[in-house]
């Protein structure tokens, strides 16, 4: 029954109805595509890595002048760190996850082409794996006897011929052989053949300069480190021991060698913070962005419901003089901005789709999944309602004693 006196009334006020449609259409675009790339974050923040995250700590030390005895010196250094108290396992490797610096190799599936299927990280460390605390989910850790040391096959051309097994992510095996299993296959670094021995279910690659699709494309070779000129020892202990564990390192380091220096020393933990730092602070902004507008939307709201009030009040009296009751003049204001809010709402669901579409084509962005936007149709449908209830209430309380005062 208020519909038709409402559209005549805003018909009459053109230039405000409209600025409060764009208000409500610009808000509905901007936040459902911040609440989308919000969720978007916070989901690659909890990206899987494959590791016992909780129970890691990491030690990089650099040496000081020329290294001399380094495989011995590694030896002794892993034996030591073996022996304190809590330490489940240690390994020296080449890098750790969530570093943003990674050792990467070409794979080929075919010797003989020329560009390669993909690029790939590669783990090198004895006993990286069980330190990390992967899971295996086909084939075998690496034996004993398949180690070689890193710095003989770096010298050694003939040596590089004799890595021959390599384990992989299941990831990384699923985008070589689609549907078929690795364990067994062969691909090709160079011109140098390896077999896959073993699959590890996930091991995320210390960057993902190559995108979040790239993320578990992670190899494990069987060679052993040393630190001839930098090393880094991974530690496992219980995640209530980390820091007492990582003190009690670096003061056996620092006692086995003190001509050297502790470059870092942190949990794995700490390096993930670090790591998704930009995410969070990306969500948090994109957060306050859409609290900003969604206040703003708000006040408009009410300033434009006070406005009206104020010029209808005469208006209102003569409604309540004629029988109209004060819930019916609540219902009429709320009625009103409603209509106001839906207009604007389908507005920036259009909106929100060429935002979208802008996104996926200049960034890659996904696309916006449909149930955003009956989530952000309603939560404008409340904000409008509650924001316009306290002017609602003014005008539902004037008396009707206004409609006899002179104009």
């Amino acid at each position: 029954m208020d519909i038709l006196p409402i559209l005549s009334t805003l018909r009459r006020h053109k230039i405000t109805a409209l600025l409060v449609v764009l208000e409500i259409a610009l808000t509905c675009a901007i936040v459902c595509n911040a609440v989308f790339l919000i969720t978007q974050r916070l989901e690659r923040m909890k990206m899987p890595s494959g590791i016992a995250e909780h129970e890691l700590v990491e030690i990089e030390v650099q040496g000081i002048g020329k290294p001399t005895a380094a495989k011995a010196r590694t030896q002794e250094d892993l034996a030591l760190l073996q022996q304190i108290p809590g330490v489940k396992s240690v390994a020296l490797v080449n890098q750790v996850p969530f570093t943003n610096s990674s050792w990467n190799s070409s794979v080929k599936l075919d010797p003989k082409q020329k560009l390669p299927t993909l690029n790939a990280t590669q783990y090198f460390g004895e006993n990286v794996l069980q330190t990390l605390g992967t899971r295996l989910v086909a084939g075998r850790y690496f034996n004993a006897d398949e180690y070689l040391d890193f710095a003989d096959v770096v010298r050694d051309e003939a040596l590089q011929k004799k890595v021959t097994g390599v384990i992989i992510t299941r990831g990384l095996g699923e985008k070589l052989w689609p549907g078929q299993a690795a364990l067994g296959q062969t691909f090709y670094l160079g011109d140098d053949p390896v077999r896959v021995v073993g699959v590890v279910d996930k091991l995320i690659r210390p960057s993902l300069f190559g995108g979040d699709a790239t993320a578990q494309w992670s190899m494990v070779f069987p060679l052993r480190m040393d630190t001839s000129n930098a090393g880094r020892y991974l530690l496992r202990t219980a995640p209530s021991e980390r820091h007492r564990v990582i003190e009690a390192a670096v003061a056996t380091l620092r006692k086995a060698d003190p001509h050297r220096v502790i470059i870092e020393k942190k949990t794995i933990d700490d390096y993930r913070a670090e790591f998704f730092q930009d995410d969070r602070a990306m969500a948090g902004l994109l957060a306050g962005v859409c609290l900003a507008l969604l206040i703003v939307t708000a006040l408009g709201i009410v300033g434009l419901g006070s406005f009206w009030v104020a010029q209808r009040r005469r208006t209102i009296g003569v409604r309540r003089a004629l029988g109209a009751t004060r819930r019916s003049i609540l219902r009429y204001f709320q009625t009103e901005n409603f209509l106001l809010a839906t207009i604007g709402i389908l507005l920036g669901m259009a909106l929100a789709y060429g935002i979208n579409l802008f996104l996926m084509l200049h960034y890659e962005l996904p696309r916006l999944p449909a149930f955003y936007f009956p989530v952000g149709a309603v939560a404008l449908w409340l904000i409008g309602q509650i924001a316009v209830l306290g002017p609602a209430m003014r005008a539902a309380a004037v008396p009707p004693v206004v409609a006899t005062r002179s104009v």
